[in-house]
This record gives C-alpha cells, structure tokens and sequence, in this order.
C-alpha cells in the first residue's frame, strides 16, 4: 500500500504532507484487514484438511470478490479528492491520490502476494516446526459402553 501510494503521489509531483500520511493510516487498516481475511480462510480451509497450497489458493478466491468491491468502491468514491479544484485542493489531492495508489497497490497484494507469502511460510513452519506439534490422545483402548440388548436378541416375552 505504501509504495503504491508513493508512487501515485510521485507521478503526480505532489509532495509527502501530513495529509498523504492522514491517507496512509487509513491503507495501513484496510490491507491489514484485507491480509488477515486471507489468511485466516486459509487456516480455516487447512484445518478441514486442504494442504497448504490448495488452502492458500482457496481463501484467495473466497476473497477476491469482496475485497475487489471494497478496494473498487473505496478508490471511487476518492477520485473527486484527487481531481478536486477550489480551496484546500492541494490537501484534497494529497489524500485522495496517495489513497487511489495505495489502495491499488494494496489490492493487488493482497489477492497475489499474500496468498503466496502464507504458502512459503506456512510450508516452513510445517517442515521445520511439526515436530513440536502433539498428536491427538489416542482413544483406541478406551472401552466402550455396552449396546442394550433388545427383545429380539434374548427372547424374552413382553408382558404388560
């Protein structure tokens, strides 16, 4: 998000003001937000016993739609700040362009990188981690509870 939005701000030649920082906080919240979406999909989908990649892939087609929607409709209803004229529209610019980039940036990794980044992470932690992991008790040689016999299996008569 960040470098998306320095570049946006770059091409345009407006400078790095408080106002650009107020838009960065708000793409800071909104790709963090779209990253642990995925990830936590994908842990969801690995815990029903998809492997790593097929996981990975899977959450982030659960949720390229909704965070194209909210990426979509985010930057246009910021494109009157980055075209506005009038008073304080220099402010208006900063925000609303460092916020456009950003945001495109931020979309772009969120539905390729992080996917891939949970992918290489998570295979790691398993291949150098999943010793320390403890497996399920084993209930194998629990005893268990007796089925109730029916009229049928001992002959016995009901009587009233």
């Amino acid at each position: 998000a960040l470098f998306g939005a320095l570049i946006a701000i770059w091409l345009r030649g407006i400078e790095n003001d408080v106002y650009f920082q107020i838009a960065m906080v708000t793409l800071i919240a909104l790709a963090a937000k779209n990253a642990i979406l995925i990830v936590e999909f994908a842990a969801i989908k690995r815990e029903e016993g998809l492997s790593v990649y097929d996981a990975a892939v899977e959450a982030a087609r659960l949720r390229l739609r909704p965070i194209c929607m909210t990426a979509f409709a985010s930057i246009l209803g910021t494109v009157p700040l980055a075209i506005a004229s009038g008073a304080s529209a220099k402010s208006r610019h900063s925000i609303g362009t460092g916020f456009i980039g950003g945001m495109t940036g931020a979309t772009l990794i969120a539905v390729f990188l992080i996917p891939l980044f949970y992918w290489m992470l998570q295979s790691m932690s398993d291949k150098y981690f999943s010793g320390k992991k403890q497996p399920p008790p084993d209930t194998s040689d629990q005893p268990t509870p007796e089925q109730p016999m029916t009229t049928m299996e001992t002959g016995e008569a009901y009587d009233e």
